[in-house]
């Protein structure tokens, strides 16, 4: 009988994958020195009839651990469609001190927090968590990998100044200057130097999940197929009208017509007979 392993993944080349990873620094992770590393292979639980292999590719490619998006670095099943980002795959089993959530231990989940009509949404960004997420068992703070991925600090290549993380907003949303929009959700960042400057966390994550380092930007969000039908129906229900109300006006405007030619008919007649 297979004994069931503890940790996140079973290693192939555990000595030389394992350097490979630890260049992926959680803010909670312990300094490790980096090494030039090739290709490796990895075999994850969640993924466990194939290997995935560390691949380096600037296509964009949707996350099959978060179900977010990514470019560049990713651990890829060379017989299936399955990807994983990196740091999805190196995502340890729990995060302490974690410096946006260090008054909890964070504990990884790979499927999401089930219940209610719409998905959880992530205490950072803002966006719904659809798969991997690290969640607090003493509240119901969570936050996706990506999300993980980033400080309480941050240095962001478009502002000179390092950003720090606010707490989160209970007043009125500001504006980002990335975006340069207002969000009601997710954490923000505001310079340390000059203190008009703000940056959704939102923001910063193509910083880490390699779409901006790929040049892509974020893609929107795709339509929703229930999205899709409900328009598709609104349209047939106003192009049915549309011709309802068409026919009710040819309708009434023969009727109009008939109604002037009687009504002629009936002047010539009383003329003859006078």
């Amino acid at each position: 009988m297979r004994r069931k392993s503890s940790s996140i993944m079973r290693l192939r080349r555990s000595s030389s994958t394992a350097a490979s990873l630890s260049q992926i620094q959680f803010p909670t992770s312990a300094a490790q020195p980096s090494t030039n590393g090739g290709e490796y292979e990895i075999t994850h639980y969640t993924h466990s009839n194939h290997p995935l292999t560390q691949l380096n590719l600037s296509q964009l490619f949707t996350c099959d651990g978060c179900k977010e998006y990514g470019a560049g670095t990713r651990f890829s099943c060379q017989h299936c469609d399955f990807q994983l980002h990196d740091f999805c795959a190196a995502a340890p089993p729990l995060l302490n001190n974690h410096p946006l959530h260090g008054q909890h231990q964070l504990v990884f989940h790979s499927k999401p927090k089930s219940g209610g009509m719409s998905w959880p949404t992530c205490d950072v960004c803002g966006k719904s968590t659809k798969g991997f997420t690290f969640r607090c068992r003493a509240c119901n703070f969570q936050m996706h990998p990506c999300c993980a991925m980033l400080s309480s600090e941050v240095n962001f290549p478009a502002h000179p100044h390092p950003l720090r993380v606010l707490p989160p907003l209970n007043g009125a949303p500001m504006d980002c200057g990335e975006c340069k929009k207002r969000r009601s959700k997710g954490r923000i960042y505001r310079c340390t130097v000059c203190s008009d400057y703000h940056l959704h966390a939102l923001c910063a994550k193509p910083f880490v999940n390699g779409l901006q380092a790929n040049g892509i930007p974020t893609p929107g969000k795709p339509p929703s197929a229930l999205g899709t039908a409900a328009r598709l129906a609104s349209q047939v229900v106003i192009e049915f009208i549309g011709g309802l109300i068409e026919g009710i006006g040819e309708g009434m405007g023969e009727a109009l017509v008939q109604n002037m030619v009687r009504g002629r008919c009936i002047s010539r007649r009383t003329r003859v007979r006078e």
